[in-house]
């Protein structure tokens, strides 16, 4: 009777584990990015725009044609490598900003590291006073586009009265693979005379940001939302936590509300995108509202969340060692943006036997 009770318990076993295989559920992953690409300008002197910023415009004409072929090899290698280890991938959908026209965005995704994932281009030309916009990239085989729209942002100047140039805020309504997202792509108004005194116009963009997201959630309170970009302020300014009303922590985000993933890897981790005058800053971002919180994994959820710091893009000494190693610092020979990307997964369950 022993022996037998021991077979009918080994067989208990080996059914239940049999069936915790079967139950082992499989995930679809992707990337979603935003990256600043530090002034990605061709080699023409567009005399419309204030184009001489940019340092392509203070090398010699002799050089700029190298320079320009290494700075897109550099950009599409990063774009290629974000995400990859996990999802063996680019990003299905990245964010771009500082890049000057149409035409740069083109070459950058006809480099041979990302031609095969075939990014079709979302783009508006800016009233930047430098010239610079921002875009979405996407892969056409995992997004499809429905609807696109640029919004102005309008701020003055108090002391002028003149009115402050800046880029506008693109929105984006596409598939991924089936499922409804929106994707707002921002590149905030910088921190030029300092941080107090330029405050209003980045509470100003928040704001206008804040209207989309409402605009969205009035025809579908359950819409999928993500605004990104360089923000250029942190995760606890107020263009952030009164502006949009970002939330640090999932459990506090209400149906309409906005979750900030970055929030608590600035605040307890002391993690930044950028450096400036020997501190951290984490300006670029990607937030998104509750129903990507959700935990029905039959359409695209919120996995986690992180930061592109490779070493290969870091400063390896001096002053700077492991700030965002620049083009501009390190010459011809390398060197990428001020800034590092930054990234979320998405996971959906696959279905498929």
């Amino acid at each position: 009777m022993k022996s037998l009770r021991f077979k009918f318990i080994a067989i208990l076993l080996l059914v239940s584990v049999s069936i915790s295989a079967q139950e082992k559920k499989k995930y679809k992953i992707h990337t979603v990015a935003f990256y600043n690409l530090e002034n990605l300008f061709d080699t023409i002197n567009d005399t419309t725009i204030y184009d001489e910023a940019s340092p392509m415009m203070e090398l010699n004409e002799s050089l700029r044609g190298e320079a320009y072929k290494k700075k897109l090899h550099n950009m599409a290698k990063v774009i290629a490598d974000i995400g990859y280890d996990d999802t063996h991938n680019s990003p299905a959908v990245i964010g771009v900003s500082e890049v000057e026209n149409l035409q740069v965005l083109m070459d950058l995704v006809n480099d041979p590291q990302l031609l095969d994932k075939d990014y079709g281009i979302v783009h508006f030309d800016s009233p930047d006073k430098r010239g610079i916009d921002v875009a979405l990239l996407y892969q056409k085989a995992l997004f499809k586009p429905l609807e696109t729209s640029s919004h102005e942002l309008l701020i003055y100047d108090d002391s002028t009265r003149k009115r402050v140039f800046t880029r506008d805020q693109l929105l984006v309504s596409g598939e991924l693979e089936g499922d409804l997202i929106h994707i707002i792509v921002n590149h905030w108004p910088s921190r030029s005379g300092g941080e107090a005194r330029s405050r209003f116009k980045r509470i100003a963009a928040g704001k206008l940001n804040k209207q989309i997201i409402d605009s969205l959630q009035a025809n579908d309170p359950y819409a999928k939302i993500m605004t990104m970009g360089d923000f250029n302020d942190n995760p606890t300014n107020d263009s952030m936590k009164k502006a949009i009303k970002t939330e640090a922590d999932k459990e506090d985000v209400k149906l309409k509300g906005v979750y900030n993933p970055f929030e608590n890897l600035y605040k307890k981790q002391g993690l930044g995108t950028t450096g400036y005058r020997d501190a951290w800053s984490l300006f670029d971002m990607i937030l998104f509202t509750q129903p990507l919180l959700e935990k029905d994994y039959s359409s695209y959820r919120f996995y986690k969340a992180g930061i592109f710091n490779k070493s290969y893009l870091t400063n390896k000494e001096g002053r700077y060692k492991d700030y965002p190693l620049r083009m501009k610092n390190a010459g011809l020979s390398g060197g990428y943006s001020d800034h590092f990307p930054v990234y979320i997964y998405l996971i959906k369950e696959d279905n498929k036997k």
